[in-house]
């Protein structure tokens, strides 16, 4: 009985290290660029040290706030997608620009200038690494583009 409390005591007792004795020390992200990357608007790649990461699930976005559709509105789902993910990072303690890789579904590839448009408006220069697919279909039929990604909260 006494080496299993010993064993719990220990194990209790790295544990708390590990959570707060030796955590990483937070850095800043560092976006790798290139003339390309940064024309379509995702950088080469993002490097972080510490921080929290958060996985974000796919987000559509048929309607908006207020319940108007924006089953025609490619321009409305891409915003209000963003608007929903930043919602969730703040859930999270983070932000929209905590994010350092995404995954964008379009159903039409004539959809991709007109998003890096958008994501230049609202990431500036420091993009999130990304992938851009096209699909068929995505799960609402009145859906055109998926985002899902994740985000490092912490690393400055």
């Amino acid at each position: 009985m006494v080496s299993m409390a010993s064993s719990r005591a220990f194990i209790g007792l790295v544990a708390a290290t590990l959570l707060f004795g030796f955590a990483a020390p937070l850095h800043a992200k560092e976006f790798l660029k290139g003339e390309r990357p940064q024309t379509r608007g995702y950088s080469q790649a993002v490097i972080t040290e510490g921080g929290k990461i958060v996985w974000l699930a796919g987000q559509l976005a048929v309607v908006d706030d207020s319940g108007k559709s924006l089953a025609g509105d490619l321009d409305g789902q891409v915003r209000q997608i963003f608007k929903l993910i930043n919602a969730t990072l703040e859930k999270a303690g983070g932000k929209l620009s905590d994010m350092v890789q995404m995954t964008v579904f379009i159903t039409d590839v004539r959809y991709g200038d007109r998003l890096t448009q958008i994501r230049r408006e609202i990431f500036g220069d420091n993009f999130p690494g990304s992938a851009l697919i096209t699909v068929t279909a995505l799960a609402i039929p009145e859906a055109k583009v998926e985002i899902q990604g994740y985000a490092v909260i912490g690393s400055k």
